[in-house]
């Protein structure tokens, strides 16, 4: 039997994260779909589910953690989380690749723990944001996720499939 992998993903101002999305789901054959997309009950017909976002007010799109808090037991199901953000959390190590360093992925971590999800991975890095008064300066971020960035999230895929779905 192949492994499955599925992705549930939240991009709406300038689709970075779907961007991340798109690479990381080529590595891994993964499904895309959006919060509403998805039956709670599916879930457990994946290998590996990956939840990403943009960062808003400091955690994952809140259709994602309503989306989570639906979910049956997940006890030894394997997840990974992403998510593109125009400042990283305040005290963490600045947009770190791989850990559990960046705090705007605390509240679906948890919400994803206490469903017995184990989080195999993480990825965040910066991305485009003309949020709020940031319009007014042009924004923070141009031109990110980069290249690089993407490089980057096709690492990560590439560890995730190595490692997770082998």
């Amino acid at each position: 039997m192949n492994a499955r992998s599925l992705i549930i993903l939240f991009s709406y101002h300038h689709k970075n994260t779907e961007k991340l999305a798109g690479s990381i789901a080529r590595v891994l054959d993964a499904d895309i779909r959006s919060p509403h997309q998805v039956d709670p009950q599916e879930v457990c017909e994946y290998d590996l589910v990956g939840f990403g976002s943009g960062i808003y007010d400091g955690k994952h799109h809140m259709s994602l953690l309503k989306l989570v808090d639906r979910f049956p037991d997940m006890s030894g199901r394997n997840a990974f989380i992403f998510s593109t953000n125009g400042v990283p959390a305040f005290g963490s190590d600045r947009w770190k690749v791989d850990g559990h360093t960046d705090d705007n992925h605390r509240a679906i971590r948890e919400e994803l723990r206490s469903k017995g999800s184990i989080i195999v991975n993480e990825f965040s890095c910066p991305g485009f944001n003309t949020n709020s008064f940031l319009k007014s300066f042009g924004g923070v971020n141009k031109g990110r996720p980069s290249d690089r960035d993407m490089r980057k999230a096709e690492e990560f895929a590439l560890k995730l499939r190595k490692e997770v779905l082998i």
